[in-house]
């Protein structure tokens, strides 16, 4: 959520207050929590904490399993107990877990309206796709402006078809997203693709209603500029990767790169979840040996280990509707000023944001002949200096003070 987060930061100096509601996180069930965010929060900002009723406390008790990322996503080989659970999921919680935590917003908000607090606006971000209902309701009680911000896509998002639909719960999870589309008065999305499939799904309605707003970096998270080594080439990625991500064949490039240039000491470092699917794709490519795995870091961390790296590593989902997926990390990777090399669709939006920057190259999962032509090539960079330095084109539209002045001109519009 550093994206709400951030914008919490820059918004009081931009002239909008904030009032945060979000949930008691000793109520709430996370695979992580990064408490070292806090401090973003600015002196003032008002935040208030609720409770919440979650079913993901009985999912552990039924499979014995740790709270998966995404919600019942993100699970490799799944149990009989799973699959019980990814079906109660998808056809009894509608539209996720989450939903129980609306009622707790609703009665908080209904609370300060009671005290006489007014409000101009009310920003909703998701998923938890359910916390648009919240703001699907405050719109109905108040009248309030609504912006809809949905990071990911709703009924398209990449899990749903794990999740054993019927009928009747995909046409109510449909009509549930028709209406946020059709209430809010403007839905943010943080991808043009995205932006074009949730329009597509309500044509009747203007495309002004709807906004691209990317996530950014933020600039005083890099303030404190670490050096790559110099004693290896070293590839890092930082975050979660799953079996989805396809990148089976650039280790194999990855190993084949080595074999070619056995003077060179190259090395591969994950800083995350990274699942057993992945763990055995570098096994079998002959880079167990080569590879450093870092469990999870807190956020100022992580930002350590993204500029002490040759290259960064991007992955994108081998998922439908996978062109519009931008994620977070991309722009803070624009920041740490490193090479990226994505590998996922053509012609995705993360690939046309590292060409925008002139900042790294994208390639298609499959294309090893293109992988390799690079991987030398960025042996031969590293030889000559190993610093592999990357111009700054353009990366400054991505910052969150700017993007944030940009959300408020969708409030006050």
């Amino acid at each position: 959520m550093q994206r709400c987060l951030k914008w919490v930061k820059h918004l009081p100096a931009l002239g909008v207050e904030p009032t945060v509601v979000t949930v008691d996180a000793a109520q709430a069930a996370y695979p992580v929590l990064d408490y070292s965010l806090e401090a973003d929060v600015p002196p003032g900002v008002r935040v208030l904490r609720t409770s919440t009723v979650e079913p993901f406390g009985a999912y552990q008790k039924l499979t014995n399993r740790p709270i998966p990322h995404g919600g019942f996503a993100n699970e490799g080989r799944v149990s009989v107990a799973q699959r019980v659970a990814r079906f109660v999921r998808g056809n009894v919680f509608l539209p996720d877990p989450r939903r129980g935590w609306n009622r707790f917003v609703l009665k908080q908000v209904a609370a300060l309206v009671a005290a006489g607090e007014q409000f101009d606006a009310v920003l909703t971000s998701s998923p938890p796709h359910s916390t648009q209902l919240i703001g699907l309701e405050l719109k109905r009680r108040y009248g309030w402006r609504w912006l809809a911000d949905l990071r990911d896509p709703w009924t398209d998002i990449y899990y749903t078809q794990t999740l054993m639909r019927t009928a009747v719960a995909r046409w109510l999870d449909q009509r549930y997203e028709r209406q946020v589309l059709e209430a809010a008065d403007v839905v943010i999305t943080t991808s043009a693709d995205t932006g074009r499939l949730l329009q597509g799904k309500v044509p009747e309605l203007p495309a002004s209603k709807f906004a691209v707003l990317p996530n950014g970096y933020d600039e005083s998270d890099f303030q404190q500029v670490e050096v790559p080594p110099t004693d290896a080439l070293l590839l890092t990625y930082v975050g979660t990767i799953t079996g989805q991500y396809h990148v089976g064949p650039f280790f194999a490039e990855v190993a084949a790169c080595a074999a070619r240039h056995p003077a060179v000491p190259l090395r591969l470092r994950f800083v995350g979840r990274v699942a057993k699917e992945i763990e055995q794709q570098l096994a079998a490519a002959g880079l167990t040996g080569r590879t450093e795995l870092v469990e999870f870091v807190p956020h100022d961390e992580a930002v350590g280990y993204m500029q002490r790296c040759t290259a960064l590593l991007l992955g994108i989902p081998d998922v439908a509707h996978n062109r519009g997926i931008l994620p977070g990390k991309v722009f803070e990777y624009l920041a740490a000023g490193r090479p990226v090399i994505c590998i996922g669709p053509e012609g995705s939006d993360a690939a046309q944001v590292l060409e925008g920057c002139q900042a790294g190259r994208s390639f298609e999962y499959e294309d090893r002949a293109a992988m390799r032509r690079y991987l030398d090539e960025l042996v031969a960079a590293w030889q000559q200096n190993p610093t592999v330095p990357v111009p700054a084109t353009g990366r400054s539209r991505y910052s969150r003070r700017g993007l944030t002045e940009q959300l408020v001109g969708l409030i006050r519009r």
